[in-house]
Parts: structure tokens; C-alpha cells; sequence
């Protein structure tokens, strides 16, 4: 605003030539469209391009109203109307406004008027820029927000497809425990309430007989079926395999039976197995040919499975936990074949 300073200096300069004092009174009086431009409300947030055409189009008309307010004065002037007639009485033009106070002050009032506006401009200009750029700051934080809902949204969509990727796998695998819940020979599950009442009538020579999970299970010590570290079959095997044979044959001819092998949590060193899981295979396999060969049960009855050192029975930081650790348990299921 300093250049609109100075460009209405110049017009005010020019003013100080006044005509007679008659002729002040009839300068041009402002009009209303620029006292309504002077004084009008800026939009809140305009533009650059916006601000710098006002700025440059008020300049204009603020130099156009100081140089029609001077020709006004000028052509009003009977004076210079006359066509170079008499000059100013006593040729002295100071004289003149000195004596018409009146017409001295409307001047003085009417520069005083357009300094105002023009500070007023001013203001409102420094007011737009404020206000621009709190609104291009405000413009910034809503494209981060913006930005970052955006990030959000894709982790989410990134979670619920791999929520349905799991839900899928999961449902999968529920229909293969489902098939594999059938086992060969068409078995399927029937309750057997008779079960838990069969296993306390059972009497295998102080074997330990249990009622676990809707299954009888009888755990027989591998120290007494097999020699250590090894699954060939002992030789007094035979008078504890024997009579739970009989059992079987007698009250659960239906029933599927497993045999498990479990061994502790010792270390093996040589032998035939790297493992305790390969151990108790071959242990549970050798159970499986003592029952189906010695005994006759029906093969399609029985089926194995190797534990190793899971599910121990006793702690396995004394001799007598590991002893019960090592162990081969005939599990008798409600499932029939």
C-alpha cells in the first residue's frame, strides 16, 4: 500500500492550487458505488489472483476519483471557464481559500476521507492475507487427515481379508477333522454310555484302567513289555498283552481300539531310533502285531499312534516319573468299526 500512498500524493499535491472559493463547493462529491467498494465486505478467503485484481482496480478508481474531483474543480472554476480571463483576485490563491474557510476545510475533509479509505484498504488486505493463509493451513491439515483415513482404510481391508483367509483355512480344516473323524472300514461315532461302567469292572492284573474323554484307556509299563530303549517284546509280554486281548474280545468286539506309545524325555543314545517319537512308533507297532497276530483281533480294529514324549504322566526330573512316562496305553473309544 505504500505505491497507493504515493500515487494520491501526487493528486492531493495538485489540489493545492484551489479555484475561488465559490467554485470549491462544487467539487464532485464521491460516488456511491465507491463508497460502497470502499467500505464493502471481502470474501473471507479469496484468492491471490483475486486479492491482487481488487487491490490493483481500488488503486485505479482511488486515482480516478482524485483526478475527476480536481478537473471537476477546475472546470467549475469561472475563472479557467472564461478562457484565460481575469486570474485570481489580488492573483494570490492562498488569499482566496484564506477567505472562504469553509471551502478550505470541505477540501482538507474530502483528502482526510480518502487517506481513511485507503488505510482502510489497507487493512482489509492485510486481513485477507491472514486469513488466506490460515485457510491453506487449514487446507493442509484436512489433505492429512484425508491422507491418513486413507491408510487406515487399506490396513482394515488388508485385516478383513485376512480375517476371510483364515476363516476359510479355519473351515477347512474343522471338514478334515470332520472325514478324518470316520475312520477305514466305515466307523463312525455312537454314544456309549456303557463305557464308564465298563471300565470299573475291568480287572487286568493291577493294570491301571481309566475313564478319560468317553474312552477307557489301560496303561501298560514299556520296562515290562519291552527291553530298554527298544521295541522288541519281552518275554513275560505276553501275560499282560493276553488277558487285555481277551477283554477286548469279550466286551468291546466293536469298539475301535488305539495303541499309543509315549516314552520320557531322555535323550537315546544309539540304538536303532533317532527319537523317542520313532521309539514309541515302533513300540505301538509291535503292540499292534503282538494283539492282531497272537491274539487274532480283527486289524481293521486297531490302529497306532506315536506320542513320544508328549502327555507325561509323571514328572520326568525323578527315575519312578520317567518310569511311568514310558508307557503304551490301549485306548478303548465309543467309535465302533
Amino acid at each position: 500500500m505504500q505505491d497507493t500512498y504515493q500515487d494520491i500524493a501526487p493528486a492531493s499535491a495538485s489540489l493545492a492550487p484551489l479555484p475561488e472559493p465559490a467554485a470549491i463547493t462544487g467539487l464532485a462529491p464521491i460516488s456511491p458505488a465507491l463508497l460502497r467498494f470502499a467500505t464493502g465486505t471481502f470474501p473471507r478467503t479469496p484468492s491471490i489472483s483475486a486479492i491482487m485484481r481488487t487491490t490493483q482496480t481500488t488503486l485505479a478508481l482511488l486515482w480516478i476519483c482524485c483526478l475527476t474531483t480536481g478537473l471537476a474543480g477546475c472546470t467549475q472554476n469561472p475563472r479557467l471557464a472564461s478562457g484565460g480571463a481575469a486570474p485570481w483576485p489580488g492573483g494570490q490563491p492562498a488569499a482566496a481559500l484564506a477567505a472562504d474557510p469553509n471551502s478550505l476545510q470541505a477540501a482538507q475533509a474530502q483528502l482526510a476521507d480518502l487517506e481513511r479509505r485507503v488505510r482502510h484498504l489497507d487493512d482489509n488486505n492485510r486481513q485477507l492475507h491472514t486469513q488466506l493463509a490460515q485457510a491453506e493451513q487449514q487446507s493442509q491439515v484436512y489433505k492429512d487427515e484425508v491422507n491418513l483415513m486413507r491408510t487406515q482404510l487399506a490396513e482394515v481391508t488388508g485385516r478383513m481379508q485376512e480375517a476371510h483367509l483364515a476363516a476359510a483355512d479355519a473351515q477347512q480344516q474343522f471338514q478334515g477333522l470332520q472325514a478324518s473323524s470316520r475312520f477305514r472300514g466305515g466307523a463312525t461315532i455312537t454314544p456309549n454310555t456303557n463305557l464308564r461302567q465298563a471300565a470299573s469292572q475291568l480287572s487286568l492284573g493291577g493294570l491301571p484302567v481309566s475313564f478319560e474323554n468317553e474312552a477307557i484307556r489301560i496303561r501298560v509299563p514299556s520296562d515290562q513289555l519291552f527291553q530298554r530303549n527298544s521295541a522288541q517284546i519281552a518275554g513275560n509280554a505276553a501275560a499282560l498283552l493276553d488277558p487285555i486281548a481277551a477283554a477286548i474280545q469279550q466286551n468291546f468286539p466293536r469298539q475301535k481300539i488305539g495303541i499309543e506309545g509315549y516314552t520320557d524325555d531322555q535323550q537315546l543314545y544309539g540304538g536303532m531310533y533317532g527319537s523317542n517319537h520313532q521309539l514309541s512308533a515302533a513300540q505301538a507297532s509291535a503292540v499292534f502285531e503282538h494283539l492282531t497276530r497272537r491274539n487274532n483281533l480283527p486289524p481293521q480294529q486297531l490302529f497306532t499312534l506315536a506320542q513320544g514324549s508328549n502327555y507325561p504322566r509323571g514328572d520326568n526330573a525323578t527315575a519312578v516319573g520317567r518310569a511311568a512316562n514310558r508307557r503304551v496305553e490301549i485306548v478303548i473309544y465309543p467309535e465302533t468299526f
